[in-house]
C-alpha cells in the first residue's frame, strides 16, 4: 500500500482545525462567519418544507389508515418491497356480519332483507373506502415521501458541504492571519 504522509498529515490538521473552529463558534469564543442572508432565507424556507410536509405526510396516513399497527405494518412490507397484505375495512366487516345477520332471520322477513341490502351497500362503501386509500398513497403521500427522501435529503447534504467549505474557508483566513503576524 502507498501512504501518502503528507496528505494524511494535511486532510488531519484540516479536520482538527474544523472541529475546533466549530467548536469555538459554539461556545462562542470566535465570531462565527455570517452567510448570506438570501441563503438563510432559503435554508429556512426549505426547513419549514421539510418539516411541514412530514406532518402532512404523517397525518395524512393516520387519517386514511387510523389504526397505527396496520400504518408500521404496511410501512415495513413497502421498505421490503413486497406487496402488502389486503385487509378488510370495518365497512367489509360491519357489511359481512349484516347480511350474515339478514340471512339468518331469513331473507323472506322485512328484517332479514333489509338487513342483507345495508349489509351488502356496507361492504361496497368498504370496498370505495379502500380504493380511496389505495389512490390517495399512491398519488398523494407517495410523492411527497418521495419529496423528502430526494430532493431535501440532496438539500440538506448540499448545506452541510457548504458548511464545512465555510469552515475551510475561515480556518485557511486564520492561518494566513497567523502566519502574516509572525513574519
Amino acid at each position: 500500500m502507498d501512504f501518502n504522509m503528507k496528505k494524511i498529515v494535511k486532510d488531519a490538521g484540516a479536520a482538527l482545525s474544523r472541529v475546533v473552529q466549530l467548536t469555538e463558534e459554539k461556545l462562542g469564543t470566535s465570531e462565527k462567519t455570517e452567510l448570506d442572508g438570501h441563503f438563510e432565507n432559503l435554508w429556512e424556507r426549505a426547513e419549514s418544507t421539510k418539516n411541514f410536509t412530514e406532518k402532512i405526510v404523517r397525518n395524512t396516513e393516520a387519517v386514511l389508515i387510523p389504526n397505527p399497527g396496520n400504518r408500521i405494518e404496511d410501512y415495513i412490507y413497502e421498505k421490503i418491497e413486497k406487496k402488502r397484505p389486503s385487509r378488510l375495512s370495518n365497512l367489509e366487516y360491519l357489511g359481512i356480519e349484516m347480511v350474515e345477520a339478514g340471512n339468518a332471520f331469513g331473507p323472506g322477513t322485512a328484517y332479514g332483507s333489509s338487513l342483507i341490502k345495508v349489509g351488502q351497500w356496507e361492504q361496497k362503501l368498504g370496498q370505495t373506502e379502500r380504493d380511496f386509500i389505495g389512490s390517495a398513497g399512491m398519488c398523494f403521500t407517495q410523492p411527497l415521501r418521495k419529496f423528502l427522501e430526494s430532493e431535501m435529503r440532496t438539500i440538506i447534504k448540499e448545506k452541510s458541504l457548504l458548511e464545512t467549505k465555510r469552515w475551510v474557508h475561515v480556518n485557511s483566513k486564520l492561518i494566513k492571519i497567523t502566519f502574516n503576524t509572525v513574519e
